[in-house]
């Protein structure tokens, strides 16, 4: 199944975090975070303006990106966690 985002919303895959400290502790599941970083996996054409006009997304397909720890709904597609966001819920751009 392919999704294609609409408006000015973006797909992000979560970058799974590490699950070993620097000193070599196992963090188990039920104790680890959830992630707060992602990679673009697809975008929307963009927001419509007052006018009418479309005005393009700032991040782009690939794009490594921070969010908070709650944006976005969860979908399930083809056994991946996805999150649905928009790009107003996208803190920056890891570069």
């Amino acid at each position: 199944m392919k999704l294609r985002p609409l408006g000015d919303r973006v797909i992000v895959k979560r970058i799974e975090s590490e699950t070993k400290t620097a000193s070599g502790i196992v963090i188990p599941d039920s104790a680890a975070e959830k992630p707060d970083q992602g990679e673009v996996l697809a975008i929307g054409p963009g927001k419509a303006n007052d006018k009418g006009d479309i005005k393009a997304l700032s991040v782009k397909v690939g794009d490594r990106v921070l969010f908070g720890k709650y944006s976005g709904q969860t979908v399930k597609v083809d056994g991946d966690e996805l999150l649905v966001m928009k790009e107003e819920d996208l803190f920056a751009v890891v570069e």
